[in-house]
């Protein structure tokens, strides 16, 4: 099993990097994905990865890629809700690595 050191807390990850413990996330564990995936959080960042957090506490389950350009199209506009912003945002992986960043599980139907 992988982990991450926080604040000097050990965070489970599972064999993919999203948290075994979906309890376990704050913005400082955010942070700390993002840099294993040489990434640095934005404005923009935090805007989607709040939004799939929002998204999640109503229906339980992380979007595939498109819901969730949808979703994010019907509530941030969509000059943030298309594919081409999303992709440049998180590394042309949106739904799994938001889903990652924002410590949700894995969409079910990607790969």
């Amino acid at each position: 099993m992988n982990a991450l050191l926080v604040e000097g807390k050990e965070i489970a990850l599972d064999k993919d990097g999203y948290l075994v413990e979906l309890n376990d996330w704050s913005s400082t564990v955010a942070d700390a994905l993002a840099a294993r995936e040489e990434l640095q959080l934005t404005p923009e960042h935090w805007q989607v990865i709040n939004l799939l957090r929002d998204f999640y506490a109503e229906f339980q389950l992380s979007p595939a890629t498109r819901p969730l350009i949808k979703y994010v199209s019907l509530k941030l506009g969509p000059d943030v809700g298309n594919s081409l912003h999303l992709n440049r945002l998180f590394k042309g992986t949106p739904a799994k690595l938001a889903a990652k960043l924002a410590g949700l599980p894995k969409p079910t139907n990607c790969l």
